[in-house]
């Protein structure tokens, strides 16, 4: 019986064979691409991996038949960095401040991501370092690294940085869908800090100071631009796009905010989502979630429960969600790229993040040879492609290394 893998690795096979290039057959374009994705450091700062285990537990070293990642589809699609996201739902910091539980619970997912490396030592290892980056390359194995995902778990204790540093985590996006004690979010209308909290800026420096990449990804603007100034190292945005194309959503960056980034070194790890990427899918989700509310307020129903999954459902079956296109996925990197430069650009898909919104063509991790045959097809060099599959990131990741080791 044929499992939801075939039929996704034979759909990335049926989007290659579809592009068109000038200079080559389909099929050797394909192959080119798969060469690239094969041979070459594959990097995609953000997977909800961890999270998603917490719905209910998958050996994710073998084929799964659910979600967006496992280790066979990996392989195939030449991922072989991924970040896992170590996400705790913002509601877990209390409105007196307390983040106890967002702090066990960043300690439970480290440890799933522990335990995934350890049932398989021969094709997976922790990784913690561009040094152990580059024995997970030259040993032939996928490096498991890990970002932090709404810094709550820090619990206002500074010291926590260093730890969960130790522990694993490479990088922290501050905050998540609400503000927290860190910072302010940019889901979160009330701005309880305009910026960074007093805390939140001795954050970012004990970041710089212990070699812990920051993620602006979820922030402010106003965050944002703080962080720029009181950083002495690039900072990255982990899984986020340009605000070009979904209007003034501010869960996207402006064309000021890019440029800022690179001007600082920092690099733009580009969302997928169809939501993140295109007006009309942004407009959808907005519709539905006033809707929703709407429907939950009359109800007395909570924002979570069975009645919301029942209302998105059938408003789905009703209105059919409007998914973006590969060309709309490359027309994102290609913008960014005239804007900034090939070297402030990088993936960070949300794999296992991002629920049914995945664009046509980029549903799994099986699926990056689509992307990069997109580059290639549009005239990019293979060094253009290896920087933007990960070179762009190791850069900034080694500068962060190297400014923590002199302080």
């Amino acid at each position: 019986m044929k499992t939801k893998c075939h039929y996704r690795l034979a759909a990335a096979f049926v989007a290659c064979l579809c592009i068109a290039n000038a200079g080559a057959e389909p099929s050797d374009l394909e192959r080119q691409a798969r060469q690239i994705a094969r041979d070459n450091l594959l990097i995609d700062t953000h997977l909800d991996v961890p999270y998603r285990m917490q719905g209910g537990w998958v050996d994710v070293t073998q084929a799964a038949e659910d979600g967006d990642f496992d280790y066979p589809r990996a392989k195939a699609g030449g991922l072989n960095l991924p970040f896992m996201a170590i996400y705790t739902p913002a509601r877990m910091e209390k409105d007196d401040g307390d983040a106890s539980e967002a702090f066990e619970l960043a300690n439970h997912l480290i440890d799933s991501v522990e335990a995934m490396a350890a049932r398989a030592p021969d094709r997976m290892m922790l990784v913690t370092s561009t040094r152990d980056v580059d024995k997970a390359m030259q040993t032939g194995r996928m490096g498991l690294a890990m970002g932090m995902e709404n810094g709550s778990p820090l619990n206002h204790e500074l010291e926590n940085v260093s730890y969960f540093a130790k522990r694993g985590i490479s990088y922290i996006t501050l905050s998540h869908g609400e503000s927290n004690h860190i910072c302010d979010s940019s889901y979160d209308e009330h701005r309880q800090w305009n910026g960074l909290s007093p805390f939140g800026k001795e954050v970012v420096k004990e970041m710089n100071r212990v070699g812990v990449m920051i993620d602006v990804s979820h922030v402010t603007d106003e965050t944002f631009y703080q962080v720029l100034e009181i950083s002495q190292v690039p900072v990255i945005a982990s899984h986020s796009s340009p605000r070009h194309f979904t209007r003034e959503w501010e869960r996207n960056m402006s064309d000021e905010m890019i440029r800022a980034l690179a001007q600082n070194g920092g690099v733009i790890q580009l969302n997928i989502g169809s939501t993140f990427i295109s007006q009309e899918a942004r407009d959808w989700s907005d519709t539905m979630d006033e809707k929703r509310t709407a429907y939950l307020e009359e109800k007395g129903a909570p924002p979570h429960g069975e009645e919301a999954s029942k209302f998105s459902k059938e408003y789905r079956d009703q209105n059919p969600f409007p998914y973006a296109t590969l060309d709309d996925v490359l027309a994102t990197f290609e913008y960014v790229i005239k804007l900034v430069g090939v070297e402030h650009v990088g993936i960070g898909t949300d794999f296992d993040g991002l629920g049914d919104s995945l664009p046509v063509g980029l549903k799994d991790v099986s699926d990056y040879p689509v992307l990069i045959a997109g580059f290639l097809e549009r005239g990019y060099s293979e060094d253009d492609i290896r920087a933007i599959m990960g070179g762009n990131l190791m850069r900034v990741w080694r500068e962060v290394e190297a400014f923590a080791r002199k302080s």
